[in-house]
This record gives C-alpha cells, structure tokens and sequence, in this order.
C-alpha cells in the first residue's frame, strides 16, 4: 500500500487516450489501502463516465480510500496493459468491469497471482474467479423490458403483434441475463398469438451498427414489426432512428435500458414506450463499500451468490433492484438526481418536461 500522489494510468498510446486518472491523496502513508477501478469504454454507454466514476470516487474519498480509476475506450490489449500498471501501483484490491470474459478473466488471473483481491462490478466475468461480483439483478433487467413491452402494445390495443429483439453484445454476460429475462416474459405472449419475428445481436453495444441490423430486419419482413425490444436505451435509440425514417416513430413501442438522458427524452416525446432505470449510485456505492471492507480486511456480509454458468461456481453477490420507467414516471429519476432538470430539459423538451411534472 502506497502514499496517495496523483499518478497517470498510462504513457504513450494509453495516455493520449486520455486515460490518466488520479488518487486520492492520503496522510496516513504507506499503510493506506488502494481500490484499482477499470472501467470498460464510453461508446457503449455514458454512465461509465458520467455516474459510475463520480460515485465511486465520491465513496472512496468518503471513506480515505486511496483509489485509481482508469477506463480501457474499448481496448482489450488497453485493459490487460491497465490491469498491470495497477497491480505494479500497489493496488489492494481490484474491480473490473470487463471488456469481454476472455480479457476480463486474464486481468482477474493477473490480479490473483499478485495476491489482490478482485471484484466483478456489473459485468460477471464468466470463468473469470473474480472474489465477489457487484451489480442488478440482471433477468429482472430483461423482465421488466419485456413487461414493459407488453404493456405498452396491450395499451395501444395491439392484437397478436409481430416482435423484433435488438440484443445486446454477444461478448456481454449482461446481455445474455437481459435477453433471458425479456425472452422468458415474451415467450408466454407467443402462446396467445403473438409473433416472434426476428432478433440481432449487436456487437459491443453499437449504435451505428445497431442501426444497420435493425435496417436489415424491418427490410427483411417488409416493415412487419409492431415492437422492439431493444436491450438499452443506445440500441433503442438507433430502432427510432429507423423508425423515424419510416414515419413510425411514436406508433411502434420500443422498449431501452439505463435511463440515459436520451432515452427519457425518446420517453418524453413518445418515441420509446420506457426505460430500466439501474440507480448507479446504489451499485456503485455497494461495490466501494464491499471494496473498502476488503481493503480493510473486514468479513463483507448480507451477500447473495450467483451461478458462474461456466465454471460452476457460486459467486458471492451484492445485487441492487432495477426499476421500470414509463412516461408517467421519468420525473423519479430526476428526483432520484441520477440526471438532472437542466441536462433533461433543454429548449426542445421543455414543454414535455413541464407536462411531466419535472421542473
């Protein structure tokens, strides 16, 4: 355990990436515990930066933690290159959240070698070993999309409609946990007459691409498609983008995930029938608590497992609820401070702010 200094994540390629991070300075010297944190990109969604990184600096500064928090912009080879520098920096403990299962279980093996305690942070690395996993209960993520589907055709009175799923990244565990839950809801539907029609998988989490698959789907079945289960809100987004083109914006619901400022405008306008609000600060929050009390050498407790469905094992767990959001209550986000008004509110959304309560 090392004096808290401003250190820099990386140099050269790594560094003009804009991947410097800072600790947190400290007093108390060398017997300081250290927290390394990699965050996985900023492409696939906003949070990692926006929420994640705040809140997590937030309580480990809280807490006198000495801390680094670095983000690998989408880089495997970026990943396994911040995982050494943080182990050489004399990190304690170490949470990923992985890129792949692949990259993440080679930092996690690195790590263990190292004789560093690991956590899973939203993301199960499966095969990986990590120490502990931190995150929402992520079927319940994909039921909730799923209800929220249903919902939204039953009350536009939409008989026997024809669905399209929007998945997300193969390489993704969480993806597959969203598209068990949502395919587990839907699939009762499909025994009153619903019509499965076609699904994609969008490689790491792409809007561009996204907009490519959906394009490719609604050509292939001539416009034939009465809702989207898309599994976030960028995904959802790239759909509407679609849908707008077609003049159907508004009229085929489309479900997203992660409450970004985007989707509970798309929300707000109509053009996304709702969201999953996952309130970050309550993950993050449980995860630098479980780290610190790592650090410390404390027993953590009140935790669950999870299946490793690879390996076998039983992960221990902390798993935070999510929450369905529609149009008519977006503003408990807002008041929840996950976004606020100002950021939600602009010139063009005012009005639908106003008349949603939010000011």
């Amino acid at each position: 355990m090392r004096k808290g200094v401003c250190t820099f994540a990386a140099v050269g390629l790594v560094a003009s990436l804009g991947l410097a991070a800072c600790s947190q300075p400290q007093e108390s010297g060398d017997d300081t515990p250290k927290v390394g944190v990699i965050l996985p990109d900023q492409a696939s969604a906003v949070r990692w930066e926006t929420a994640d990184r705040r809140y997590l600096e937030e309580a480990f500064k809280a807490a006198g933690i000495e801390y680094e928090i670095v983000n690998a912009q989408g880089s495997t080879e970026n990943f396994l290159t911040l995982t050494d520098q943080l182990i050489t920096g004399g990190v304690d403990i170490l949470m990923i959240v992985n890129l792949d299962s692949g990259s993440g279980a080679a930092a996690l093996q690195k790590a263990r070698n190292a004789g560093v305690k690991t956590i899973d942070y939203d993301r199960l690395t499966l095969n990986g070993g990590a120490d502990y996993y931190v995150s929402f209960d992520n079927v319940e993520v994909g039921r909730l999309q799923g209800q929220g589907l249903i919902k939204c055709l039953e009350d536009q009175g939409v008989e026997n409609p024809r669905i399209v799923y929007l998945n997300g990244s193969p390489t993704d565990n969480n993806a597959t946990l969203f598209r068990e839950g949502y395919h587990e809801v839907l699939s009762k539907k499909y025994d009153e007459g619903w019509v499965f029609v076609d699904e994609r998988s969008v490689p790491d989490w792409d809007g561009t691409q996204a907009v490519t698959l959906f394009e490719q789907m609604f050509t292939a079945h001539g416009g034939g498609i009465d809702g989207v289960l898309s599994a976030n809100d960028t995904l959802g987004n790239s759909a509407i983008t679609v849908l707008k083109r077609e003049g159907l914006n508004g009229k085929i619901p489309v479900t997203g995930q992660d409450a970004s400022v985007a989707g509970l405008q798309n929300i707000l306008a109509g053009d996304q029938c709702m969201t999953v609000y996952k309130a970050i600060k309550k993950e993050a929050d449980a995860a630098a608590a479980l780290a610190i009390a790592l650090a410390k050498g404390e027993t953590p407790s009140g935790l669950t497992t999870v299946k490793d469905t690879e390996s076998g094992r039983d992960v221990p767990a902390k798993l935070e609820k999510p929450v369905a959001i529609f149009k008519d209550n977006v503003k408990d986000v807002v008041d929840d401070g996950f976004v606020t008004v100002d950021e939600l509110c602009t010139p063009d959304f005012a009005a639908l702010c106003e008349e949603a309560g939010i000011s």
